[in-house]
């Protein structure tokens, strides 16, 4: 049994247009990195748990809530929002804004307190939406414990001591979320499919009232075309917004490193949301006929599902939905004649017989495997590694575990 590719558990080398996969069997260190591509800046939180700013086709280990680091790879979106972080551009109804020196998620003091000057006071912009859209900001508690998001008619409310969502009002909400960012830091998001107008941001007096006159720190926010938010994206006066390219990362590893006739592909991973479409991590060999992937699933809700290929046609399949993908979890895919089974958090929780296995496997992808990005896998990957034989349930438990 080898571990022919190593790739993240907390060790990471990026460098603009690619970041390192290895091989280090017998001590004999290989690269093997990935090809990566993204042609605007992007955002993740550091280190010291600051939101910073990367450069072009850098990629992107975020260290939200995890000090080992995880490879996010995310759709391309733009913040429609022309001044993501000046409140002064906003409208405003029974409510003023000032400059304050509160350190921000950023790590810098450029951050603004809205004020209500009479009962149920609100910032808030003009915006017809076209369908599923996500609004969003970080905010922090002053005088107030609470905040609401408005978003074309509908409302969130959300506890900013606690963290947590208290009421929502409105039936055309499909995604809701409160994430804690440190020192008194939440973002807050709300996302709805409507054609109808504006988002407002509310200081609550409560966690189902906005009456009131109320505080709280602002910073960071985000209108974008998608069915949830995103990492941030911030603007300074462009009048369309600013776009995130997607990002692609693809071609790791050789024909000497994966073995086409059993094995174990396995990835520590969670989705950006349970958005309803196929998400892949592939060994292939350029084609999309001969590969092994384990992915996200359209086909069910919060369903992962291991897939392989030979001659175009599917030769062994399963998978399992009893799960929040959106969570971390430990997936391994075992592929050996006869034998395909896969095992989640240290659980077999599918089998099925493969009656055959691809041929001439020579690289790793986070998508379909063919030329152009298809199928691209978005989300956080903590870990992947690729064995050269097929493990047995005692290994697969304690990998998965």
């Amino acid at each position: 049994m080898a571990n022919t590719l190593k790739f993240g558990n907390g060790q990471w080398a990026t460098k603009e247009g690619s970041t390192l996969a290895y091989n280090d069997e017998n001590g004999n260190f290989k690269p093997l990195p990935f090809n990566f591509t993204r042609d605007t800046i992007a955002t993740r939180v550091n280190k010291e748990g600051l939101i910073e700013v990367v450069g072009n086709n850098e990629p992107r280990i975020d260290f939200s809530n995890d000090s080992k680091g995880a490879l996010l790879l995310e759709p391309s979106r733009s913040n429609l929002i022309t001044y993501s972080e000046n409140y002064n551009t906003w409208n405003k109804a029974a409510l003023t804004n000032s400059s304050v020196t509160e350190v921000n998620p950023q790590g810098t003091t450029s951050t603004q307190k809205i004020t209500q000057t009479s009962s149920g006071g609100f910032v808030w912009l003009p915006r017809t939406f076209t369908g599923n859209e996500t609004f969003s900001v970080f905010v922090k508690k002053d005088s107030s414990n609470f905040a609401r998001l408005y978003a074309a008619n509908n409302s969130v409310y959300f506890d900013i001591v606690n963290g947590t969502i208290t009421n929502e009002i409105g039936s055309e909400i499909t995604d809701k979320s409160i994430i804690d960012y440190g020192n008194g830091w939440f973002r807050i998001s709300i996302s709805v499919n409507s054609t109808a107008s504006n988002v407002r941001i509310y200081p609550a007096s409560s966690g189902t009232s906005s009456n009131g006159t109320n505080s709280m720190f602002v910073w960071g926010a985000q209108l974008e075309q998608g069915s949830y938010a995103t990492s941030y994206i911030p603007t300074s006066g462009q009048a369309n917004g600013v776009t995130r390219s997607a990002e692609i990362c693809v071609d790791a590893g050789s024909e000497q490193v994966f073995n086409d006739s059993e094995g174990v592909l396995f990835a520590d991973i969670s989705a950006l949301a349970d958005d309803g479409t196929n998400r892949l991590i592939s060994l292939t060999n350029g084609s999309s006929g001969e590969r092994i992937s384990l992915f996200y699933s359209q086909d069910s809700s919060n369903e992962i599902k291991g897939i392989v290929f030979v001659g175009g046609l599917a030769v062994g399949e399963v998978e399992y939905n009893s799960i929040d993908i959106t969570l971390n979890s430990k997936v391994a895919l075992k592929y050996k004649a006869n034998d395909l089974a896969l095992w989640i958090n240290g659980i077999e929780v599918a089998t099925d017989n493969l009656t055959s296995t691809p041929t001439v496997l020579d690289r790793l992808n986070f998508d379909l495997g063919i030329s152009s990005s298809v199928l691209p896998f978005y989300g956080k990957t903590k870990d992947v590694r690729v064995y050269n034989k097929a493990l047995t349930d005692a290994e697969l438990q304690a990998l998965t575990s």
